[in-house]
């Protein structure tokens, strides 16, 4: 299989497509857009996007692009984060005067890297991708902050393991493909994620909620996203368990008699 993700090789999206996957051929994509226009393209066979994480939240660009797209989720995963600070082979920590990773990789590390002294901690494109800058470029004063994976891909050494603020730092991923792709085969599916807009009037979100409980199933995650273009108007995205399809059915149903929009966005099980 070819799997699109964001980010190089050695990333926790690599990582997580290899766990949910066994041995695939990752695609690297600079951006998530080109992940979603991989899939849709057909030039892979499916992508490996994170949704969320436990301690910064979701990615909010993600479920744009799931409304926006004929993409589904098959599949989610979780995966614990871990993150390592790595350089060159040979580079001393007390060498290091400059540290990089994605932005939301070094917001998960604030304690570790101020204790730092006279380092400089700077924003760039991926956790991997440092790693490959700084081993590209033969940097002997730099360190990336990334996964134990992106030591292994480009000869780095990791410096300093576990360098998170919180060891319980978990990502959800999502393995999502065309929606017009045939579903896999013996999925025992009990998670159904859905989008949806109501009126923008008193009450309307209320009465929406009020009949997924009715429908009998387990709301597990609300998010809500501003409309483009309709300034104080939202899509709201909700997961929710269920134990038949009849109730699953039945609760998008109801959705679909109470709200102006509803669009399902995939069922899978729940990992």
């Amino acid at each position: 299989m070819r799997i699109a993700i964001q980010g190089e090789r050695g990333s926790n999206s690599h990582m997580a497509a290899l766990e949910m996957l066994g041995a695939v051929e990752v695609v690297p994509c600079i951006v998530s857009a080109d992940v979603i226009d991989a899939v849709l393209r057909g030039r892979v066979d499916a992508a490996v996007l994170p949704i969320e994480n436990s301690l910064h939240g979701s990615v909010d660009e993600h479920y744009d692009l799931l409304l926006e797209n004929p993409i589904r989720i098959d599949c989610e995963s979780l995966m614990r984060v871990r993150h390592n600070l790595i350089a060159a082979p040979g580079v001393r920590l007390e060498a290091v005067r400059r540290v990089l990773s994605h932005p939301v990789a070094l917001s998960q590390c604030r304690r570790y890297l101020a204790g730092m002294d006279d380092v400089q901690v700077l924003p760039f494109y991926d956790t991997a991708g440092s790693v490959k800058h700084i081993m590209a470029e033969g940097l002997r004063d730099t360190a990336g902050v990334a996964p134990v994976l992106a030591a292994e891909e480009y000869g780095a050494e990791i410096l300093v393991a576990g360098i998170e603020d919180h060891a319980e730092n978990y990502t959800r991923f999502h393995l999502l493909r065309r929606s017009q792709d045939p579903k896999p085969e013996g999925l025992a599916a009990n998670k159904l994620s859905v989008a949806f807009s109501v009126e923008h009037r008193p009450g309307t979100l209320v009465a929406a909620l009020q009949r997924l409980a009715e429908a009998g199933v387990d709301l597990t995650k609300i998010e809500s996203r501003p409309v483009p273009g309709s300034p104080w108007e939202y899509v709201f995205y909700v997961d929710f368990r269920f134990d038949s399809a009849e109730k699953a059915d039945a609760a998008l149903l109801a959705l679909v008699r109470e709200c102006r929009m509803v669009k399902e966005l995939g069922r899978y099980a729940a990992a």
